[in-house]
């Protein structure tokens, strides 16, 4: 199979593990109607917690994860967001043009929060320029975590049914 672009190994990273508490943080929460700036305590009184990390809004692996998640429907098991460098009114676009009304997404344009996480991912060919790499953390009510999995290489998808195996287990 010829695909249109390289699969890259990525450098290992220290990212938060099982059993360890997740940073907190607060950044503006968009949803399909307004955002807000919400700390992550305040998602955490309604557990499980899913943070999804995922690339900038309108490249394909933050469209596909989007869709795979809504078409799974992990919102009728934990309340789902996402954390990623794009801001609030491209969060707007792609809440919309996908249909996740279900769902709320994290606005970080610093890429602070992935930086807490250990989840940075440096972009080939571009000083200066990151974005949070793939990853999927699951946090009780306390925050702490209990489902850890980031991407080892580029581009990489989370393994959705180990997550749902996870949820379905608490």
């Amino acid at each position: 199979m010829d695909l249109e672009f390289d699969v890259v190994d990525l450098p290992e990273t220290d990212h938060v593990r099982e059993g360890q508490q997740a940073p907190g943080f607060t950044r503006p929460l968009v949803d399909d109607e307004y955002w807000e700036d919400v700390p992550l305590t305040e998602l955490l009184e309604a557990p499980p917690v899913v943070l999804v990390f995922y690339p900038m809004d309108g490249s394909f692996p933050a469209t596909y994860v989007w869709k795979e998640i809504t078409d799974r429907e992990w919102h009728k098991a934990a309340t789902v967001v996402g954390v990623s460098i794009s801001t609030p009114y491209a969060h707007k676009r792609l809440i919309e043009e996908e249909g996740l009304t279900e769902y709320r997404l994290y606005a970080d344009p610093g890429n602070d929060v992935a930086e807490a996480y250990g989840v940075v991912h440096d972009l080939d060919g571009m000083a200066g320029v990151e974005e949070p790499r793939p990853a999927v953390f699951v946090l009780d009510g306390e925050g702490s975590v209990e489902y850890a999995w980031v991407a080892e290489e580029w581009p990489e998808f989370p393994p959705y049914d180990e997550v749902e195996g996870a949820l379905a287990s608490r």
